[in-house]
């Protein structure tokens, strides 16, 4: 997990994925599906090992940053949203992509948390690496985490 507080999102490529060991993706519309997205990428995790060192801890902690990637995905850019989970290397990489290129990731400053939009500080700090990069007409917003243990 990050230990910097959490800050602006930099524009950066997504890393590299060679081989990934197990893949999900999902097209997402509207916010009831991610439930259903949700529990396929548990049911998933759940099926074989996972990254070496992962615990329980870490899938958590997969799983709120995805719904919460996803969510805002749909919430500031509008749907569909694509949304793919790769395992890979050590640990998980995010990327949830959209149609709006023109909308870079912009965490809320100085608001109240009761106001809520406080998704990419909770992802920034569940996360390893955070970025976003745009890839011909879709911007792609990343997190990649590695277990804890």
């Amino acid at each position: 997990m990050s230990t910097e507080p959490p800050g602006p999102w930099v524009q950066r490529p997504l890393p590299a994925v060679t081989a990934p060991r197990t893949s999900w993706s999902w097209q997402i519309t509207r916010p009831a599906e991610l439930t259903s997205a949700r529990n396929d990428l548990r049911a998933g995790l759940a099926d074989h090992a996972g990254p070496g060192g992962a615990g329980e801890d870490d899938v958590d902690r997969l799983l709120l940053a995805f719904e919460e990637l996803a969510s805002n995905g749909l919430r500031h850019s509008g749907a569909p949203v694509q949304v793919r989970v790769d395992e890979c290397g050590a640990g998980w990489l995010i990327d949830v992509s959209d149609a709006r290129p023109d909308r870079p990731p912009v965490p809320a400053v100085d608001r109240d948390p009761a106001q809520g939009g406080l998704g990419l500080h909770l992802i920034a700090r569940l996360s390893t690496t955070v970025g976003w990069v745009v890839v011909g007409p879709r911007k792609h917003v990343w997190a990649a985490l590695l277990p804890t243990a």
